[in-house]
């Protein structure tokens, strides 16, 4: 069954191209170079000699670089103050190991926040207006049963992906953001991290909480969908979406930091 994504996925198409362009300007003022348009860029006429150059950015003061590598990829708790973003990790930081008790505290944080219930409502609406599953009905009954049906499915994969499975094989269910590079390389870091994580002693590994937790909840929907929309190609095609949405709130995430600083201004 084909369920909506995660509204992080909007939020990525929206601020993305803003991103793309913030970024370009700001490796532009680190190397020096003018940005188009730019009347003050220096030039020199023949017989004048050339003024000194600023000194490079590695004989900055260590306080300065430090400051600013402190900024980059700084995680909030939420994104665009409604979306909860507990589970992501600023750059540069390594936290201690969660303990299972840890684990279902984030995941229920994730499945009771205010934004769920409401997030569970949108969907519902959508799900109801496109008619998705007929056989639920119309009317405020009908969206009764679709309300709780997208309820269910948030919070289960939250409790899958982000504390039963990584309970059980020792993973770190966490966002761990890269906050350096260009934004192609970034991009890649984030899509593979949803086959790549950490365990809980620091060692990298094949991420079963996302590819496995995402497949328990694909079947656990099979018992409360209507019999039309069960079977293997109604899981499968639902554990794809649930991989996709994955892959694009990785990058959302890896991103964030840079919408807060380079587009909305705001300092950390």
């Amino acid at each position: 069954m084909l369920k909506p994504k995660s509204i992080s996925t909007i939020l990525f198409f929206v601020l993305s191209p803003a991103l793309l362009w913030a970024q370009t300007t700001e490796k532009n003022k680190e190397a020096g170079r003018p940005e188009s348009g730019d009347a003050s860029s220096p030039h020199l006429d023949d017989g004048t000699q050339s003024t000194p150059q600023a000194a490079p950015a590695s004989a900055q003061a260590p306080s300065d670089q430090n400051k600013k590598g402190d900024s980059e990829g700084k995680q909030t708790s939420r994104i665009m103050w409604v979306v909860p973003n507990f589970a992501a990790v600023s750059a540069n930081t390594q936290p201690p190991p969660q303990s299972a008790k840890e684990k279902f505290k984030m995941a229920s944080e994730d499945s009771v926040d205010y934004s769920a219930f409401v997030w569970a409502g949108m969907v519902a609406a959508q799900s109801m207006a496109l008619k998705s599953y007929p056989e639920l009905g119309n009317g405020a009954a009908g969206y009764g049963r679709y309300y709780w049906r997208a309820f269910v499915d948030q919070a289960s994969g939250a409790y899958f992906t982000e504390a039963i499975v990584p309970s059980i094989m020792h993973e770190d269910p966490r966002y761990y953001t890269l906050g350096h590079g260009g934004f192609f390389r970034r991009t890649a870091y984030a899509l593979s991290r949803v086959v790549i994580t950490k365990k809980d002693s620091g060692a990298k590994s094949f991420n079963y909480s996302e590819t496995v937790g995402n497949a328990f909840e694909a079947g656990l929907s099979n018992f409360y969908y209507p019999p039309e929309e069960r079977g293997l190609s109604k899981t499968a095609q639902n554990w794809g979406t649930q991989i996709e949405a994955a892959a694009l709130n990785n990058i959302v995430k890896e991103f964030w930091p840079d919408i807060r600083r380079h587009v909305l201004r705001q300092k950390n």
